[in-house]
């Protein structure tokens, strides 16, 4: 079985991105996820993850093969971004995990980031309190992924919310549909406390992760802090 490689990048004003290539990209992100619940759970009592939607659903199925089943009913799950859809749409991250049959052995907590019927500004609302309340306001693991502009979240290169204060904002002029979202800001985020984690897989990302690796800050995911990526595809410098 090959194993994954690995090599640090990207190395300027205190950020350092660890790139590792694998075969097995959702598998080895859901390992290093675990791990990292467990250490949290170990130290504390409990884990607090959010997740991304699209492929990190993988590495959240597998994820719950492997933490322990202590940890995983004390474990206090969100989302990092979420469409302003119900929850019964096939936008909606939360419906995702739920039809996928993740939370049919539910962890300590759940906490929405939208629900039926509110609009993003009744979610930010909801959800800014209870995050501050039953979070903490902060992660101890944030499970990511990445468009193929950069984008991490619902943090889109150039937009205002970039520079969002506080712990959650929305959107109404997303340039993915569906255009009303809610996202975690980068002040969550890239928290100090906060263990990150990108799994971006398929050679559309290639071009974000090559940006990445040099520090262009035009791309949301360069602004994260301390990040490690899990990628399938080969990004060694060529000759």
């Amino acid at each position: 079985m090959k194993r994954p490689t690995s090599f640090t990048a990207a190395k300027a004003a205190g950020r350092v991105a660890e790139f590792r290539t694998s075969t097995s990209a959702a598998d080895d992100t859901a390992t290093l996820v675990s791990g990292w619940l467990e250490q949290a759970h170990a130290r504390q009592g409990f884990s607090r993850l959010g997740i991304a939607g699209g492929s990190a659903l993988k590495a959240v199925e597998r994820m719950k093969t492997l933490v322990s089943p202590t940890t995983w009913s004390a474990l206090r799950l969100t989302w990092v971004d979420e469409r302003v859809v119900p929850v019964a749409s096939a936008d909606s991250n939360r419906g995702a995990v739920e039809r996928s049959g993740v939370l049919s052995t539910p962890p300590g907590l759940v906490l929405p980031m939208v629900l039926d019927g509110e609009d993003g500004v009744a979610a930010c609302a909801r959800f800014g309190s209870e995050f501050e309340r039953r979070f903490d306001g902060a992660l101890d693991v944030a499970l990511l992924g990445m468009g193929e502009d950069g984008h991490v979240a619902s943090l889109f290169p150039g937009h205002a919310l970039l520079d969002a204060v506080g712990v959650v904002a929305h959107l109404e002029d997303s340039p993915k549909p569906p255009p009303s979202r809610v996202t975690l800001t980068l002040n969550v985020l890239r928290h100090s406390m906060t263990k990150r984690v990108l799994l971006a897989t398929g050679v559309g990302k290639r071009a974000a992760l090559l940006g990445l690796r040099a520090n262009d800050v035009s791309l949301p995911v360069s602004r994260l802090g301390a990040l490690t990526v899990v990628t399938d595809q080969p990004l060694e410098e060529t000759t």
